[in-house]
């Protein structure tokens, strides 16, 4: 089937990435998570789709624990409990989606190919948003310096 909508576990990968974590021990599941959010976020190669979508599925369990974040629910996300995930991930969630949507992302080009490409875009920027909030901009100074 492939992908089916733009959600972060809305593809055969990420559906299956959440059943592997559903598989594995609790002890097991960080350390999956945390090597998933590696891969994707090294800079040394082009990102493959199946590295990103599994990538941007991490980054949604991350978000998940996130006190700003929503629950990642989706049918074909992990339906077993997952542990308190360290906050240091949220660091490598930002660079893993950083990643996802660069020139060196072959997801990223496949989705400026399709009429949703927009939306999963401003998905992925939300998720990036929750972990990493933009800074608001600044308002005029009060005072001179």
């Amino acid at each position: 089937m492939g992908t089916w909508d733009i959600g972060p576990f809305d593809n055969d990968t990420a559906a299956d990435f959440a059943g592997d974590l559903d598989e594995a021990s609790m002890e097991e599941r960080e350390s999956m998570i945390r090597r998933v959010l590696k891969r994707a976020a090294d800079p040394a190669d082009h990102l493959i789709t199946p590295d990103a979508e599994r990538a941007v599925a991490a980054a949604a369990l991350v978000v998940a624990q996130h006190p700003g974040g929503e629950p990642a629910c989706s049918n074909y996300g992990p339906s077993e409990p997952l542990p308190e995930l360290p906050a240091d991930l949220r660091t490598l969630a930002v660079g893993a989606l950083d990643r996802v949507v660069d020139e060196r992302s072959e997801i990223a080009e496949l989705w400026d190919e399709a009429t949703n490409g927009p939306r999963w875009r401003q998905d992925i920027t939300r998720l990036r948003d929750v972990l990493d909030p933009p800074i608001p901009p600044q308002e005029e100074a009060l005072f001179g310096i």
